[in-house]
């Protein structure tokens, strides 16, 4: 026998364990923030911008082939920025306890369509070393590149500076307090489903109908201790006729 679920008998189950919802929204948010707030270490950014500029400097006006040349260098220097051969330097003169390996996964380096400007950025727990590294950087990458490539055109535009208040960037405290009540809102309200399916207790005359396939043919209604001991209570008149005769 097909069964159907109405949207009442949904509204009804969601009702009855609408404190089951809310307690596991709550203590899901609650782990969350505890979480972020005291277990997760804050990591801070510091960014800065390189010019990969002209190699002549003294020429006023650039040509389409200049422009599109040095584009194409951008993708030669990202590349180059990462190398062990700049954070090796970066990591000597900020006598940083790391590998160049480990820094790089720390620096993110990249380019909008069509610019010459290269977004260089520095994640760190700590907000002045992630500003000390990444300007570092840039001045490492500055002066090698004379070296490495032969040419004089990185020009830094914008280097880091130090924040009075720094922010952290990760985690989102408030975000992940917000996602984690969501997932304790599903989890709450698929608890309460499964425990409404796992319910097989006989509740009404439909599912004794459903359940023996016979119909219901009349009901007993319910009397309170109440009304049963006040009924049983009142005394019989021949019995109290007789009681009286006998103390006569």
């Amino acid at each position: 026998m097909e069964e159907t679920i109405s949207l009442q008998e949904l509204f009804s189950t969601l009702k009855k364990r609408l404190g089951l919802i809310i307690g596991t929204m709550i203590v899901a948010a609650a782990i969350a923030a505890v979480i972020s707030y005291f277990f997760i270490t804050p990591i801070y950014q510091a960014s800065t911008q390189i010019l990969v500029n002209q190699q002549n400097v003294e020429q006023q006006q650039f040509n389409s082939q200049d422009i599109q040349t040095n584009l194409q260098l951008i993708n030669t220097y990202n590349v180059i920025i990462k190398t062990p051969v700049i954070l090796s330097q970066v990591i000597e003169r900020l006598d940083l306890d790391t590998t160049p390996a480990a820094l790089s996964s720390q620096l993110t380096v990249n380019s909008e369509q069509n610019s010459q400007v290269v977004n260089v950025t520095v994640q760190h727990p700590e907000a002045h070393m992630a500003v000390d590294i990444v300007n570092t950087t840039a001045a490492v990458f500055q002066k090698e590149i004379v070296n490495l490539m032969n040419v004089d055109n990185v020009d830094i535009l914008s280097p880091a500076a130090y924040a009075e208040i720094p922010t952290p960037v990760k985690p989102n405290k408030e975000l992940n307090v917000a996602i984690a009540a969501v997932i304790g809102l599903m989890i709450g309200v698929g608890i309460a489903f499964l425990l409404e399916y796992l319910d097989t207790t006989v509740k009404t005359e439909q599912d004794i109908e459903e359940l023996l396939g016979l119909p219901v043919l009349g009901l007993v209604s319910p009397i309170s201790d109440k009304e049963f001991h006040k009924a049983t209570d009142v005394p019989q008149k021949g019995s109290d006729a007789h009681v009286k005769k006998a103390h006569i």
